[in-house]
């Protein structure tokens, strides 16, 4: 055994490789969707929930292509505009083309 500093050896290459590549570098792993493909959907209606944890006030937005912008704050707020959120989405044109058009002029 000697004493004092000494040089670092390199490790032998393993003559196996070592682990196989799945894919080749540069090439993504994962399907993509081709950002220039339009399917034609869009998206209309938004609902944003923030809930932070215990002690803190949740907060609720809902946005919509018709306009409707609609905001709350507090526990009880919050679920009153979820569920307008989810009825509304029933009953706009934006969202369901075939939504009942009664009153509405032809």
């Amino acid at each position: 055994m000697t004493t004092g500093p000494h040089t670092a050896e390199p490790t032998p290459a393993r003559s196996e490789g070592g682990a196989p590549k799945v894919v080749a570098e540069g090439v993504l792993s994962s399907v993509r969707r081709d950002p220039r493909a339009d399917d034609g959907r869009r998206p209309v209606a938004w609902l944003h929930i923030t809930a932070p944890g215990r002690g803190t006030t949740p907060t609720v937005r809902s946005w919509c292509a018709c306009g409707r912008d609609l905001f709350a704050a507090g526990h009880a707020r919050a679920l009153a505009v979820i569920a307008d959120h989810e009825r509304h989405r029933t009953t706009c044109v934006c969202i369901n083309p075939t939504a009942n058009q009664e009153g509405k002029a032809a």
